[in-house]
């Protein structure tokens, strides 16, 4: 004999479940990120802070112009990356999802999230081996007589973007691969019956359907990109800095938590528009 479940058994119960991960939210996000705000309303005076209230660190971003630049950069950077490995992953995830036998596709997929079994710092000194003066690459150029002196790629902008591009496209190839696979044959079939050419199907048929893949992997490498500071630290140096460098050196040489704090919550509204950007247009793709 069964014995009935009450409503308020099942709420307990419910909130039994929920509970641990409600009270790690609260205890691990929630709190630092009240404490965030809070810190970017007040004021550092030598080594101390001033509790005084106002929006001085936010309203003195835009007389900075070195915090602007940052960032300015952070948002080209970014952006370039984001549609750099879009451009590269489309096409191999593709590949592995209509051109490699279904039976070899797990190991395709494998082979193309290797990246993601190294550590990040471990991948970005590889890159600066490949990359620096003495490298591999100027090292190949220079032998193979297509130079006559080694380049400087390391500690510029284009040594951040390969960078970030060698883990975004993995990234990307995943989400798109998983909007292809989905697509059923019968897509295809009808636009060839109505005279359409492989271009026009894809184009007009098959990039409309696997958008929204593109889109969440997009937004999921600009959050990435846009946040990261070891790549364009190790890769880029400083002469372009971007703007969590920026946090950095405001904490590390300055000590100063309060601007920080803001530049920080600046960073998350940044993130926060685009994600809303891309939650709508998602919505308007599902219609």
């Amino acid at each position: 004999m069964t014995v009935p479940v009450t409503r308020n058994a099942g709420v307990s119960r419910g909130w039994a479940f929920v509970g641990p991960a409600v009270l790690w939210t609260l205890a691990f996000f929630i709190v630092p990120f009240v404490m965030m705000i809070c810190y970017s309303l007040w004021q550092r005076a030598g080594t101390g802070l001033v509790r005084s209230w106002n929006l001085d660190n936010y309203t003195g971003f835009l007389d900075k112009p070195h915090f602007v630049a940052g960032l300015q950069n952070s948002l080209e950077i970014t952006v370039l990356v984001t549609v750099v490995s879009i451009i590269l992953a489309y096409p191999l995830a593709w590949i592995i999802a209509e051109r490699v036998p279904r039976r070899w596709q797990r190991l395709a997929l494998l082979l193309a999230i290797l990246p993601f079994w190294t550590s990040y710092v471990v991948r970005s000194y590889a890159w600066l081996l490949v990359l620096s003066r003495g490298g591999y690459l100027n090292q190949f150029l220079v032998g193979a007589g297509i130079i006559d002196s080694p380049l400087e790629i390391t500690a510029t902008r284009a040594a951040t973007v390969t960078g970030f591009v060698h883990f975004f496209v993995m990234l990307l190839t995943l989400t798109i691969y998983a909007n292809l696979v989905q697509l059923s044959p019968n897509y295809r079939r009808a636009a060839m019956d109505l005279g359409a050419s492989p271009l026009q199907t894809f184009w007009h048929v098959i990039l409309p359907l696997t958008l929204p893949g593109v889109v969440v992997g997009a937004f999921l490498t600009f959050v990435l990109c846009i946040g990261d500071y070891i790549t364009p630290q190790i890769l880029g140096g400083n002469n372009e800095l971007v703007l969590p460098q920026i946090i950095m050196l405001q904490i590390t040489r300055r000590a100063d938590f309060p601007t920080a704090a803001a530049l920080s919550i600046i960073l998350m509204v940044v993130i926060t528009l685009v994600y809303l950007a891309a939650s709508r247009w998602l919505k308007m793709e599902r219609v």
